[in-house]
């Protein structure tokens, strides 16, 4: 078990994005379907040099990897290693945001080219995706209104309800567990609904990603953690099974360049402080 992460947004996160929208030429800019354009006119070593821009899936409240900032640009670790990773490869790409199991969707429907999400890499979702190399590891822990003094551990959960957001790591995690512990499972959308239920007592308590949720709790959400983090599959970068190769081979090398020059550990210490 590793050492609790609380995950805050540093006051520098608005500077951030600004210098990330310089760095780019362009950047993202918010538009009123949820769609946001990235890295416009970049170019590098590893351009398609065909004008392709790829469509990129990603969730809508996922903070600090995906969330929209003061301006309503969406921004946090995924967009940022995006739009470094597009840069140093030379591709134009536009963002759709969407929810994560909507992404999901758009991808399996050829709507999308890729998705970025927080995505974890399972060997289940790994029949339908090809992944990129991980970019993050995380896990997951059981989290609970901040008034709640009864539940402590998996074994106070008997009898309750459990919020789960749906797809994600911790709802694969809460399912193996359900049957030992005889909870009920209730399932949202999008992390800022599953929090506020919890907090409403609606349900006692719910499982979510590790560096998520302790960003939220160091946002003000009514919330705290009661267990360690259980180890978690990696994040990953996905296109559709077979397609989009291309794409993929070129987040990879722009990942490896990323972590060689700083960029990569820069970004993380921008939205997730130790």
């Amino acid at each position: 078990m590793s050492k609790r992460l609380l995950a805050i947004l540093t006051a520098a996160v608005l500077g951030a994005s600004m210098l990330m929208l310089s760095a780019c030429g362009g950047g993202s800019t918010p538009a009123g379907d949820g769609t946001t354009a990235g890295n416009n006119g970049a170019t590098g070593d590893g351009a398609p040099g065909d004008g392709k821009v790829y469509i990129i899936a990603t969730d809508t409240t996922f903070a600090p990897f995906e969330f929209q900032d003061a301006s309503g640009n969406y921004v946090g670790i995924d967009m940022a290693l995006l739009d470094a990773i597009a840069i140093d490869q030379g591709f134009q790409y536009q963002v759709n945001a969407l929810g994560f199991d909507a992404a999901l969707q758009a991808l399996t429907s050829g709507q999308a080219d890729g998705v970025i999400a927080g995505m974890s890499i399972t060997e289940e979702r790994k029949e339908v995706f090809d992944f990129s190399a991980p970019y993050f590891d995380s896990g997951v822990v059981m989290g609970i209104a901040a008034s709640n003094d009864t539940i402590t551990g998996y074994e106070d959960l008997a009898g309750q309800t459990v919020a789960v957001k749906i797809g994600t790591e911790g709802e694969a995690f809460a399912q193996s567990l359900q049957e030992e512990y005889g909870f009920e499972l209730v399932t949202f959308k999008d992390s800022a609904m599953m929090y506020e239920d919890v907090e409403a007592g609606n349900s006692q308590a719910l499982f979510e990603d590790y560096p998520v949720l302790g960003y939220a709790i160091s946002q003000g959400v009514g919330l705290k953690m009661v267990t360690e983090m259980e180890r978690g599959s990696s994040y990953g970068f996905a296109v559709q099974k077979g397609e989009n190769a291309e794409l993929l081979a070129m987040f990879d090398a722009g990942l490896a360049n990323i972590k060689a020059n700083g960029t990569y550990q820069t970004i993380l210490d921008t939205y997730i402080q130790k």
